[in-house]
């Protein structure tokens, strides 16, 4: 019994004598890769800020419509409903940049290693 006791304790001791060797020959981030995880962030920044926009034109151009019905300005308000369309196509679309630009961040963390 003190003998497994004895080797399992062992294997252990090994085991974590290679984790930590193996940590500490890790390689620090070159510049490029520190660049590339600033730019990314930078974009997720531009495409939440693009989103926001997006969200209050689809706004405007949804209100437009219902006071364009109201008032009875049909021409108006077909075009202001193929803004709203356009809207959220962009919308869409920059949701999705998004997801990409996570991706991206989190793919360049684990590159650097952090």
């Amino acid at each position: 019994m003190r003998s497994v006791k004895t080797v399992v304790l062992g294997a252990m001791m090994a085991v974590a004598v290679a984790g930590v060797a193996g940590a500490q020959t890790t390689t620090p981030p070159t510049k490029r890769e520190v660049g590339d995880l600033r730019r990314d962030h930078r974009d997720l920044v531009r495409d939440r800020h693009d989103v926001r926009v997006d969200q209050r034109d689809l706004r405007a151009d949804k209100r437009d419509v219902r006071q364009d019905v109201k008032s009875g300005e049909f021409k108006d308000a077909r075009q202001d409903l193929r803004d709203a369309t356009r809207d959220r196509r962009d919308l869409t679309g920059d949701k999705r940049d998004i997801r990409a630009d996570k991706h991206d961040i989190r793919q360049d963390r684990r590159r650097i290693g952090q």
